[in-house]
């Protein structure tokens, strides 16, 4: 597999669109990072780790419903394998004006672009998330 989150990002976009309450994943750093900022933002509920009898940890991810529906309308990778999509924190458009967010990969961590409009950094756009 050579794109991990978008993999990850996929299984919870199909895991919500059949309404299932989990979902799992292969486990990568990146991902992990990924859903701490989706679990602080309020778009999931928990994440853990999982290690296998195979040697192959997984994570196993909450999905969160409201009333029955889904709060991740829409999730999207922006930055792909293929080509890479970086981003100046003043060239960072807001997504849905602020009622969505982007993750971005700065160098002080993952984190959503109100966080690094706060601490005034850019760098690459991992995914949008409404």
């Amino acid at each position: 597999m050579t794109d991990t989150l978008a993999d990850m990002l996929t299984r919870i976009r199909n895991g919500q669109s059949a309404n299932l309450y989990t979902v799992t994943s292969p486990f990568s750093r990146l991902g992990g990072n990924v859903l701490d900022v989706l679990k602080r933002e309020g778009y999931i509920r928990d994440y853990q780790k999982i290690d296998n009898d195979n040697n192959k940890p997984e994570l196993k991810i909450e999905l969160k419903y409201v009333e029955g529906v889904a709060v991740i309308k829409e999730i999207h990778k922006v930055s792909k394998p293929g080509r890479r999509k970086y981003s100046k924190i003043a060239d960072l458009p807001k997504f849905y004006n602020g009622l969505g967010i982007a993750i971005i990969s700065t160098p002080k961590g993952v984190m959503s672009d109100y966080e690094a409009r706060q601490h005034n950094v850019g760098g690459e756009v991992l995914c949008t998330v409404f």
